[in-house]
């Protein structure tokens, strides 16, 4: 120690006092070191932990921290080689005790025994590097939250214009900001325009008021990316009350934008399907409070969405039973009750705030949210008035002719089963005349069948008021009429009768300034209490008429039971040699009638319909409903479905008929037919021998026949649809139970029945149910076939409805096959 203070003291060449006392009395330690320690005043001492003795023993790296003592060797090396280096550094020193201790440090050369050494001034600055390191932390994870938030922080001055941005500024923004953006104005030149009046506007009122700055705005990068950015700010205010500057945040809320005009575009779509769907619709929160009404749920309560919001469910939707009148359960009570979905099947009665009913179909759902909780329910409810209507026209329409009004051959057919039991049991007398008007078929032909509908209600209406009010009156076919005359004997029918036959054959049908006079023949059989069954009855009734046409017509047979063997002559049991000797001579043909498509794709198949008709032993072409009735009643029909399905198929497969690939055909099939065994393979099998494409080809079946024998004909179709066929329902509607089995008939097509296309155009119910069956197609997925359209009026009635298809004279009559295709 002396020997080093000697040494020291000699190379500071007598200044040693000066410098002792210096080191002495510093605040700062001061060290004097090569490798070791040369010198250490009392305030290194204090700073290491170590003793004056210890330190001289010691390395100076012993006391750095392991961190720094590669960064001090080098120092102090390259420092003793003369070499410059950092003259002032901060690092960790570790006290005697191990405790760390950050220190400032700088460092210089001296000369010590001749040879350089280094010195060295350290303080403790341990508090200010702890603070400085926790202010790093703290900023580094505000940088962190802001970046994890999708914030910044911003800092405005009101004197300078200086605008100030946190680190994440850049990244958010998708743009330099920190270079871009330095002022308030700069800030103003990237809002949407939109957006920046209002901007500038919140700004000032800040600058006047100090109120807090709240603010949504668009920032455009100078790629035109957009940035939703959520401004909040508080303002700096001096003493004066001057504010002197605007601190706050700004969050990215471009997501949440998305999203809010996302859900906003998606609620106006559902209030706008919700305000044009046909249904009425009420919504209510989890108490049954009513918080929306569409506005035919208005419609039919009477109740606007301000007077009803917040009532009860109960007091704006009254249900009633429809057959008592007493109030029904309300669905939405059950279903928020029970939490589940809820659904009444009918026969409920909506009462309107005008104590009007509405016959109503409803159901209610819960309405709940993500986590499942129940927050509301809705119900829908749909007005059954016009449905209702439309059912009761059909029941009517079950029983009655869609032209006249009268009872169908159905319901005739019933009222003459009650009078042939009254016959038996009671010993009653009446009389039934089965009756063919003369000549119609001049009217139809010469005229359209406007004109033979028109005058077929003339005669209705003449045979109407000429019977009694008990008499009975039914069309049973196109020009055919049934009277059941009851509680009458054969004289007086007879008499009843032939005034009857004489005012027909008085009649005069004006039409279009031509004049038609007919005539009536008629077969006029007792019903008694020998009568034999329904059906002989009817063919008896058939037979006689049949007989007077024959026999000349234009008069009334009386049919005895003796007159079998004439009925069997002149009636249906000749057509049965008729039809036979017709295949024999190869008499029939095919003929075929275009069907319309009305808003079918360019590149659709045209369709038409292929009919059968004879030729007399005399050459003229007779039509179907003269021979088709015989042979379905004797069973010859199957024989004729064979015969055309056949011929279409070998002419379809000819030469000329391969000219015709884009045509389709709809071949008619008989309910005796389908019910046949080994019909189906029969078809089958032509398809195979001839090769013609089966998606060519339609089958019509009438919803009479497919009904008859249900099974038969879903077998029928489902085996030919596999193979590419498809199906036409046809004369649909006139049943009804037509809708109630449509769903079981895999049909493609839904042909609505002549009978209600001509009268489309002048009669509303007419029209509504043509439009109700259209629409009851195109729900389950059927295109709709319109027949018997004759003029300009029915057909844009039609095109308004929006059926698919239309047939009828008005575009072609039947025309041989052998002449297709066109231009042939």
């Amino acid at each position: 120690m002396e020997r080093t203070l000697s040494t020291l003291s000699t190379s500071l060449a007598g200044s040693e006092t000066w410098f002792r006392s210096l080191a002495d009395t510093a605040a700062s330690a001061i060290f004097v070191y090569r490798e070791k320690f040369l010198y250490v005043n009392e305030a290194a001492e204090q700073l290491s932990g170590y003793s004056a003795a210890e330190l001289r023993e010691m390395h100076v790296w012993e006391i750095i921290h392991p961190d720094f003592r590669d960064l001090v060797r080098e120092r102090v090396a390259a420092r003793l080689r003369g070499e410059q280096v950092v003259a002032r550094y901060e690092l960790k020193a570790i006290r005697k005790n191990g405790e760390e201790r950050w220190i400032d440090f700088a460092a210089g050369v001296i000369d010590v025994d001749g040879k350089p050494a280094a010195v060295g001034t350290a303080f403790d600055v341990t508090e200010r590097k702890l603070a400085e390191i926790a202010l790093a932390e703290s900023q580094e994870r505000l940088n962190l939250a802001q970046r994890a938030a999708h914030s910044l922080s911003w800092e405005w001055s009101a004197e300078t214009d200086e605008l100030e941005f946190s680190e994440y500024a850049n990244e958010l923004l998708g743009f330099p900001a920190h270079k871009m953006i330095r002022t308030g104005e700069d800030l103003l030149k990237f809002i949407h325009p939109d957006d920046r009046e209002r901007a500038r506007r919140a700004l000032v009122k800040t600058l006047k008021t100090g109120s807090d700055l709240s603010i949504e705005i668009r920032c455009v990068s100078p790629k035109g990316d957009v940035r939703w950015l959520a401004m909040r700010a508080l303002a700096v205010r001096e003493e004066s009350g001057r504010t002197k500057k605007v601190i706050g945040i700004a969050h990215d809320v471009t997501e949440r934008k998305i999203a809010e005009d996302a859900l906003f575009q998606e609620k106006e779509r559902a209030l706008v399907t919700l305000a044009s769907i046909a249904d009425g619709v009420i919504r209510t929160d989890a108490d049954g409070a009513v918080d929306y009404l569409n506005p035919v749920a208005q419609k039919l309560t009477g109740w606007t969405l301000a007077e009803a919001y917040g009532r009860p469910i109960g007091e704006i939707y009254r249900v009633v039973d429809e057959a008592t009148g007493k109030p029904s359960l309300n669905p939405v009570d059950r279903c928020l009750q029970e939490q589940r979905n809820v659904v009444y099947p009918g026969d409920r009665h909506l009462l309107h705030r005008d104590a009007r009913e509405f016959p109503i179909h409803d159901s209610a759902a819960p309405i709940r949210n993500r986590q499942g909780f129940l927050i509301g329910a809705i119900l829908v409810f749909k007005d059954l008035s016009q449905l209702r209507e439309v059912e009761r026209e059909m029941v009517h329409l079950a029983s009655h002719d869609v032209l006249t009004g009268l009872i169908n051959r159905r319901e005739f057919e019933d009222r003459l089963a009650e009078a042939l039991q009254s016959a038996r049991e009671e010993r009653r007398r009446h009389a039934l005349c089965y009756m063919d008007l003369d000549q119609f078929k001049l009217v139809n032909d010469t005229c359209g069948h406007s004109a033979g509908d028109q005058m077929i209600l003339q005669i209705a209406s003449l045979l109407a008021s000429m019977l009694r009010d008990k008499d009975v009156l039914a069309r049973l076919g196109g020009d055919e009429f049934g009277l059941l005359l009851r509680d009458c004997s054969s004289a007086e029918a007879r008499r009843l009768v032939d005034e009857i036959a004489e005012a027909i054959r008085n009649f005069r049908f004006s039409w279009h300034d031509r004049l038609f006079s007919i005539g009536v023949s008629g077969g006029l059989v007792p019903i008694t209490q020998e009568s034999p069954d329904l059906a002989s009855l009817l063919s008896a009734a058939d037979a006689a008429c049949y007989v007077a046409k024959e026999s000349g017509a234009n008069r009334i047979h009386d049919y005895q039971p003796g007159d079998k063997a004439v009925a069997e002559r002149y009636g249906e049991m000749q057509w049965i040699s008729r039809i036979h000797k017709a295949f024999d001579e190869e008499r029939f043909s095919i003929y075929h009638q275009a069907i319309r498509s009305l808003n079918g794709s360019a590149s659709e198949r045209p369709l038409s319909e292929l009919f059968i008709r004879l030729r007399d032993e005399s050459g003229r072409l007779v039509g179907p409903d003269s021979f088709i009735p015989a042979a379905e009643r004797y069973g010859l029909i199957s024989a004729i479905d064979r015969w055309v399905i056949r011929a279409a198929l070998d002419r379809l497969s000819s030469q000329n008929g391969r000219q015709a690939l884009d045509y389709r055909f709809a071949i008619n099939v008989s309910g005796q037919s389908l019910g046949e065994e080994g019909f189906l393979d029969f078809v089958v099998e032509q398809f195979e021998r001839t090769g013609v494409e089966p998606a060519r080809i339609h089958f019509e079946i009438t919803e009479t026949s497919a009904i008859a024998d249900l099974p038969h004909a879903m077998r029928f179709i489902a085996v030919l649809k596999r193979m590419g066929c498809r199906f036409v329902l046809d004369d649909f509607g006139k049943g009804l139970s037509s809708f109630s089995y449509l769903q079981n008939l895999p049909v493609d097509f839904l042909k609505i029945d002549g009978g209600f296309v001509r009268n489309l155009t002048s009669d509303p119910i007419q029209a509504a149910l043509v439009a109700s069956i259209h629409e009851i197609g195109h729900v389950m997925g059927l295109a709709t076939i319109a027949e018997s359209v004759e003029d300009n009026e029915t057909l844009e009635a039609l095109k308004k409805i929006g059926v698919d298809y239309v047939q009828g004279f008005l575009f072609s009559k039947p025309e041989p096959l052998d002449d297709f295709p066109p231009g042939e």
